[in-house]
Formats: C-alpha cells, structure tokens, sequence
C-alpha cells in the first residue's frame, strides 16, 4: 500500500512515452516525473512537443507506446477523470480568444461544469466571483471575453482553472502575446500559487518574469528530453521594480 500511496502522489508520470499524431511521430520515449509542490518549466522551441505532452497527459491526444499518469491514473483508466478532477488546466490562449461570445465571469464559471453536468449551481457563481477577484478581475465579470485585452483574457483563463481549487495546475504558454505589466502580473498569480503549495507545470519559450519561481526546467528538442535541470533561483528577486 505504501508504493501505491508514493505512485498516486505523484501528479504526473511519463514513463517510455511516445506519441504519433496524424501519422507523425511527435513525442518519443519520454521518461518523466513531476514532484508535488515543484514548479517545473517546459521549454523547447515550436514544434518540440511541449503542447503535445501537456495535451496527452490530459487526455487530448492519444498515447501511442508507454504511459503517462495522472496521480497514478493512466488516460485508459476509469480513474483518469477523477484524477483529473484534481488538475487545473489553461490552454493557449490564441486557441480560445475568438471563439467565446461569453462574459468573463461566464468563462470561468464554465470550469466548474464537468463532463454530463448541465446545469449550474447557485454557489458557482460565488466561486466564480471569488477567483476573477484572485486575479485582480473582478470589475470585468460581465465583460465580454473577446473584447478583453491578451493579458486579462489570460488571467480568466487562470482563474477558469484555479476555481476548481486544484492541486496541479497546467498552463500552457501563458506568457504568450501579452505585455510587460500583464506578464508581471501573471507572475504575482503565479507565485501566490506557488505558496499555497500547488504543484505547477508551464509550457514557456523563456523564463521572462517567472524566472525566480522555477524549480525545475525540461527542455524538449524533436519530441525528445534534451535536458531536466533543476533552477534554484531566489524567490526575493521576482518583483524586483524596474527604473
């Protein structure tokens, strides 16, 4: 019971994993594991598979060879769903901007729907509330999502996944397209989560403001591990103000 215990811990596991999209084989033979409570970054140029990894692990691309688990639950098991109820995931936000005529507010409420659930509880509502407030947006709820800027439509986005109160939260590229003070801003977001003690893993091309909060870097090069470096970085220098 106790090696079941250690391997459910885990948030997430690759081990051998290989994945062919369209024919082509895009990941191959990644071996990983993420510890909880780390902040890991995952780097690599376009096309590398960072997308790919994130998507697969939660069950939106097929795994060709090998496993990947989530809290010890691989994509085939009946069990995935409930351990996926524990992950918050953020999606590239160029995939979602111009194709939701919602609110903010309905945006993130929408995290609180899962699969077979239609209707709406009074209290999402609150909770929705509550987490466009975690991210400094409360004043855009009834906002429309598509005419908000890149910055605060990521920053719904983040909220659309910390609603659900997660234990691992996934984001990928989240500093993507966005300006300076957004960027800063995502940081705070960031690192109020990292002190709450949640297990983080972020697709980037760079570090930029998130540099002091990574525990960990996996950069990938044609689908494969190129390198898993930890980044010990002290945590005083994030908002170091600039002249």
């Amino acid at each position: 019971m106790r090696i079941e215990a250690e391997t459910t811990s885990i948030p997430l596991r690759a081990t051998d994993l290989s994945v062919a999209l369209t024919g082509n084989l895009i990941l191959k033979n990644i071996n990983l594991a993420i510890e909880a409570g780390s902040t890991v970054a995952l780097c690599g140029e376009n096309g590398s598979g960072k997308s790919t990894l994130v998507r697969t692990a939660i069950g939106l691309n097929p795994v060709s060879a090998g496993k990947i688990e989530i809290f010890g639950a691989k994509t085939s098991d009946k069990t995935h769903a409930k351990a996926l109820a524990r992950v918050g995931y953020v999606p590239q936000r160029k995939t979602m901007s111009g194709t939701i005529p919602a609110t903010a507010l309905e945006v993130v409420r929408s995290g609180l729907l899962p699969a077979g659930r239609l209707r709406k509880k009074h209290s999402d509502k609150e909770r929705s509330l509550n987490a466009l407030q975690e991210v400094g947006l409360g004043e855009t709820a009834n906002k429309k999502f598509q005419f908000l800027s890149g910055g605060q439509q990521q920053r719904v986005l983040i909220a659309r996944a910390l609603v659900r109160q997660p234990e691992f939260l996934i984001m990928d590229e989240p500093l993507a397209g966005i300006d300076r003070q957004s960027a800063k801003s995502l940081a705070d977001i960031i690192n109020r989560a990292k002190q709450s003690g949640k297990t983080m893993l972020i697709v980037l091309h760079e570090h930029g403001y998130l540099a002091p909060l990574i525990d960990r870097t996996i950069t990938l090069v044609s689908g494969q591990i190129a390198s898993d470096t930890p980044t010990n970085q002290p945590q005083s220098s994030l908002m170091v103000e600039e002249k």
